[in-house]
C-alpha cells in the first residue's frame, strides 16, 4: 500500500508550442530548476472560418511535459512565461495539472520547503480523449459544439483489450489519436457529455475520456 501522507504534491507543467520551439523550452525549463521533459508531437487546430476554408486550420504543434514539484512549478512558470511570451496571441500555452506521485525517475523534489496543499477550486480542466485515428476531428467537433475553443491532438498507438487486430496471424496495433483540450471550468461537464454522446465513448473500444484540474495557466485568451 502507498502511502502519501508525507510526501510533496507534485504538478505536470505541459507547454504547447509551435514546432520547432519544443528544444529550447526545455532548456529554458532545466536552467530554471526543471530536471527534463518529455516531447511530444501533434497539431492545433483553429477555430475560424478563413484559415479552414484555406485549409490553414491545422498548426503542427510541440506538447513538452515536464514533472515538478509545486514550488519549483511556481517559479519555472513565470520564467517560461517572460522567456516566450505567452501572453502574446500564437506564442503558446503553459499550464499545470496535479499528481499524487512520481516514480521512476531521477527527479528530486525541493528540500527543506514545506508544500502547501490547500484545495483551490480550478477555473479550468484539461480534458483528454483517446480515439480511433481519424476520430479526433469528431471529438473537436462535439466539443466545439459545446463552447470549447480548440484543442490539440496527437498520434498515439492503443494496446488494451479492443484494440488489436489480425494481419498475417500477427496482432497489430491500430493507430489512436488522443485529443487534447482546454476547458473552463463551467462548460467542461457540456463538453464531456457531448463528445460521450457524438463518439459513443460508453461503449467498449470506442475511446477513453478524462478529465484533470489545471491549477495554473499562461497564454489563455477567452
Amino acid at each position: 500500500m502507498i502511502n502519501l501522507g508525507n510526501k510533496p504534491s507534485f504538478v505536470l507543467i505541459y507547454v504547447v508550442v509551435n514546432y520547432g520551439v519544443g528544444s529550447r523550452v526545455l532548456q529554458k525549463a532545466k536552467q530554471s530548476g526543471i530536471s527534463g521533459g518529455t516531447v511530444l508531437l501533434g497539431k492545433g487546430t483553429v477555430q475560424n472560418s478563413i484559415s479552414h476554408f484555406l485549409s490553414l486550420y491545422e498548426v503542427r504543434k510541440e506538447i513538452i511535459l515536464l514533472e515538478s514539484d509545486q514550488n519549483t512549478a511556481a517559479h519555472v512558470l513565470p520564467e517560461l512565461n517572460k522567456e516566450f511570451k505567452f501572453e502574446k496571441p500564437h506564442h503558446g500555452i503553459v499550464f499545470c495539472t496535479s499528481t499524487q506521485d512520481v516514480f521512476g525517475s531521477r527527479y528530486k523534489p525541493s528540500e527543506g520547503i514545506e508544500e502547501k496543499r490547500d484545495e483551490i477550486k480550478p477555473m479550468y480542466h484539461l480534458i483528454f480523449t483517446i480515439v480511433d485515428k481519424g476520430k479526433a476531428e469528431d471529438v473537436i467537433e462535439a466539443a466545439t459544439e459545446a463552447g470549447s475553443k480548440g484543442g490539440t491532438i496527437i498520434n498515439a498507438r492503443g494496446s488494451g483489450a479492443h484494440e488489436t487486430s489480425k494481419l498475417f496471424y500477427m496482432d497489430i496495433e491500430p493507430e489512436k489519436e488522443v485529443v487534447m483540450i482546454l476547458s473552463k471550468e463551467d462548460v467542461t461537464e457540456s463538453i464531456v457529455s457531448s463528445i460521450r454522446k457524438k463518439l459513443e465513448i460508453d461503449l467498449p473500444g470506442h475511446g477513453i475520456l478524462f478529465v484533470q484540474n489545471v491549477t495554473q495557466t499562461y497564454g489563455i485568451y477567452e
